[in-house]
């Protein structure tokens, strides 16, 4: 299995069919060999209830698969539900992609 670096960009909406087509790609790259992913959040306009269960289901599967999961550009009214739920206790929350980077360097090809 490959240790791969993913970056998943999300945006508009996030919750109902999203949130469910959302679960079904985390798994899908877990499975894969996916062991960082970074969901970036600064094109979110709105999160509802499913949207968050969601991202928990998320961080529970990549932990399950022994990666980590990281947040980025988590616009104000996200912010503010995650701090409101303490979600912002759970998640690893960057600033920006190039943090992210510094954290987990893509790999390497194999050099003979």
């Amino acid at each position: 299995m490959a240790n791969t670096v993913e970056v998943m960009k999300l945006s508009g909406v996030f919750g109902g069919s999203q949130a469910q087509e959302f679960r079904q790609t985390i798994s899908e790259l877990v499975q894969g060999g996916t062991q960082a992913l970074l969901l970036d959040c600064a094109d979110v306009t709105f999160i509802d209830s499913s949207g968050l269960g969601a991202l928990v289901v998320a961080l529970k599967t990549v932990r399950a698969g022994g990666g980590q999961l990281y947040l980025c550009n988590i616009p104000k009214q996200m912010m503010m539900l995650f701090e409101l739920t303490s979600m912002d206790k759970v998640f690893q929350i960057l600033k920006d992609e190039a943090e992210f980077f510094s954290l987990n360097p893509p790999p390497q090809e194999a050099r003979d």
